[in-house]
């Protein structure tokens, strides 16, 4: 992007709204499904379904915190999660699980509000924005997502107030919203690590916008970066004064060798999966902290560790799993595509069947949804259709949705966005996202790795289906 493209869009500021009564209804309709949702689930499965296995990760550290003033789990300090969603989760299930899934919902809610708020603030057109609602309400991953205890719909919610900011600021100049957006990308990566690196090309891409702006163009990506890594590096200096360790958390060091490093193996062994995690050490962390290296399980694998620190075991995690990559780099390039194409193309919905299977059912006739990209999609479709019909004909109405947003955003992109910075800025998010599941997704990389991005695809998508020059007062109705 240069100053040459981003002068090209000459948009008249847009005033700054949180409501207007048309958006009533995609709310109405947001929060009716999704409790309606979460009503099936607990009369269903109880609190089993909202409750999930990485709930407890954050649950303890964060109870610990506020009770104790600690944030520690099996006696130690906690290096595998970040504060913001584990004092979060903590202070809203103080009322129950139920009640913390209720707030949940309302995050959701809101973040359809911000899909609203966001679009208008790019394309200042009511009209656009309205729809990207709408498609937000009944985007299936963020519906799931909703009633459960999971980081997901939090960070959503964060990296929405954030890009709002960041877009404000493309489009008015100022520093001050600069400066909040980066507050909250600082907040967002506090709730889910994803988005700890993505300051820095968000940081460039400034630079280049403003490149023939002499103030700007350093100051824009300065106050970006010193309105975030301020917070990032408060969290690790307490983790290397607590501990010694100096990463940002734990939870990369594990999935490089719980997760990455095994399904490299596997690939290359012609094993499975789970057989290989099992040598390892490694556990369901369901009811626990999920700090794997501290278990008894994991020293009875390596019994050598018994004596090591945090620090030392987590510097080994992370050397064996770079060393696996380093040696077997076409097969782990094998799995960062394979991530992708997870990441992009799993329907979501997998996640309703989850959710909403009675547990009193035989573990045998459990609906599994194998990955498009790890059977073939022949076989994945016999299999699914064979054993399960009505959820066949649920994830292809799923798959046909999600091509038809993918084709829609690509369309708006194709014929207006070109020239935009901010299209451009959101571009860059989901790209960033993208790299980020296909480098450390692994055999994790599902549909929920793409619920960040779904917000800037429904926005886009909306674009595409208006039809519409993505310029106030063009067509439509523009917001002045």
């Amino acid at each position: 992007m240069s100053t040459e493209t981003s002068e090209l869009i000459k948009l008249p500021k847009v005033k700054t709204e949180w409501w207007t009564p048309r958006l009533a209804l995609p709310l109405l309709a947001a929060t009716a499904v999704r409790l309606a949702l979460l009503a099936a689930t607990l009369v269903r499965n109880g609190t089993s379904a909202i409750n999930q296995h990485d709930t407890a990760s954050y649950l303890i550290p964060g109870r610990n915190l506020l009770l104790h003033g600690a944030f520690t789990a099996d006696g130690v300090p906690d290096l595998m999660r970040t504060p913001a969603y584990a004092v979060f989760v903590a202070i809203t299930t103080l009322a129950g699980l139920p009640a913390a899934a209720f707030i949940n919902v309302l995050v959701s809610v809101l973040s359809v509000l911000l899909v609203w708020r966001l679009t208008r603030t790019v394309f200042g057109n009511d009209r656009i924005a309205l729809l990207a609602a709408w498609l937000f309400a009944f985007e299936p991953v963020s519906v799931s997502f909703s009633v459960m205890l999971m980081s997901e719909t939090l960070f959503v919610t964060v990296m929405l107030l954030s890009a709002e900011c960041l877009v404000r600021f493309l489009r008015e100049k100022r520093l001050r919203v600069l400066a909040v957006g980066g507050f909250w990308l600082a907040i967002a990566a506090l709730v889910r690590p994803v988005a700890y690196y993505l300051p820095i090309p968000l940081a460039i891409g400034l630079f280049l916008v403003f490149v023939r702006k002499p103030v700007l163009r350093w100051k824009a990506p300065a106050v970006l970066l010193l309105s975030v890594l301020p917070w990032i590096a408060a969290w690790q200096i307490r983790n290397r004064v607590e501990t010694g360790y100096s990463g940002f958390c734990s939870i990369t060091d594990m999935n490089l060798y719980f997760y990455i490093g095994p399904d490299i193996t596997g690939r290359v062994e012609h094993r499975d999966l789970d057989v290989v995690q099992d040598e390892l050490g490694y556990y369901d962390y369901q009811d626990n902290s999920g700090q794997i290296y501290l278990s008894q399980s994991y020293l009875a694998h390596n019994p050598d560790q018994a004596g090591w620190s945090q620090t030392q075991r987590l510097a080994f995690l992370h050397q064996e799993g770079v060393n696996n990559i380093r040696t077997h780099l076409r097969t782990y390039l094998a799995v960062c595509a394979t991530a992708i194409v997870r990441t992009a193309l799993s329907p979501g919905a997998g996640f309703f069947d989850e959710i909403l299977e009675h547990p009193s059912r035989d573990q045998s006739s459990r609906v599994r949804s194998p990955s498009l990209p790890s059977v073939g999609m022949k076989r994945w479709a016999m299999r699914i259709a064979g054993t399960h019909p009505w959820q066949a004909v649920e994830k292809v109405f799923f798959e046909i949705a999600l091509l038809a947003v993918y084709l829609l955003a690509a369309r708006a992109v194709i014929r207006h966005g070109v020239h935009d910075p901010a299209v451009w800025l959101l571009l860059g998010i989901m790209v960033y996202f993208f790299a980020v599941a296909a480098a450390g997704g692994g055999p994790a990389a599902e549909a929920r790795f793409r619920l960040p991005m779904m917000p800037f695809l429904c926005l886009l998508a909306a674009a595409g289906a208006q039809g519409t020059t993505l310029l106030p007062g063009s067509r439509g109705e523009a917001v002045h």
